[in-house]
């Protein structure tokens, strides 16, 4: 389809459109994990831009779990997908919960070609399912202006990684539907700020995230073994 957009993945994530809004469905964890990870995100963006409704892009959105809380902390977001149902998903529970976000299906070399810039770009357990990971932080680079931020969340390729994010939570817990994640695929934070800085983007800040033993949460830890997430600057 693209280099940043793969149709094998687009087709698998599309058939979840109608349970990807069911905290107990197969992206359960996306949810569990989002509050901790939004407010990351939040945090730092406000540090940059201050309290200004900046203008953010969500790169590879599905049906909005952070596009929305993203949009009720004031931010202008326009959220990305290329697949059409995970896009109209998005569009009806944004409708029906009085929410704000300008949705649009498409890969983000579209928008390139459209010229757009936006002062936040956000991928947010998206790269590890592009098929060449290089031309896709290249255009989130090409799509932030200059002075903002890019932030992504992925999974580290470690020895744990295979054992927690692939078999726990694909086979023996089931919080992930089977075929979600390629370990070979993921990216140590090393490999990570490598691409970053090809890309003409600096790596400013990084955090682990786990799920908290005692609540049904996420939270952020200096452990990168498994999830991590970043900020870069551009």
């Amino acid at each position: 389809m693209s280099a940043t957009v793969s149709r094998v993945e687009i087709s698998r994530f599309g058939a979840l459109a109608e349970t990807w809004w069911d905290p107990s469905g197969p992206m359960r964890a996306l949810h569990a994990m989002n509050p901790t990870r939004v407010g990351w995100i939040a945090e730092r963006i406000q540090r940059r831009f201050g309290p200004a409704p900046v203008p953010l892009l969500d790169v590879g959105c599905g049906a909005g779990i952070a596009a929305e809380a993203l949009a009720r902390r004031g931010f202008a977001v326009t959220g990305l997908d290329a697949s059409a149902e995970l896009i109209a998903a998005a569009e009806a529970h944004a409708e029906a919960q009085g929410v704000s976000v300008t949705y649009r299906q498409g890969a983000p070399e579209d928008l390139l070609a459209e010229g757009a810039r936006f002062s936040v770009v956000v991928a947010l357990e998206v790269i590890e399912h592009v098929p060449e990971p290089e031309v896709f932080l290249k255009t989130l680079a090409n799509l932030v202006m200059p002075g903002g931020l890019v932030f992504l969340s992925t999974l580290n390729r470690t020895f744990r990684s295979f054992l927690a994010a692939k078999v726990g939570a694909e086979y023996v817990l089931r919080w992930l539907p089977i075929g979600t994640h390629e370990w070979r695929r993921f990216l140590t934070p090393q490999e990570l700020g490598a691409l970053l800085t090809k890309a003409g983007l600096r790596l400013a800040d990084i955090t682990g995230l786990r799920p908290s033993l005692r609540t049904p949460t996420w939270q952020t830890t200096q452990d990168l073994s498994i999830n991590y997430l970043v900020c870069a600057e551009a």
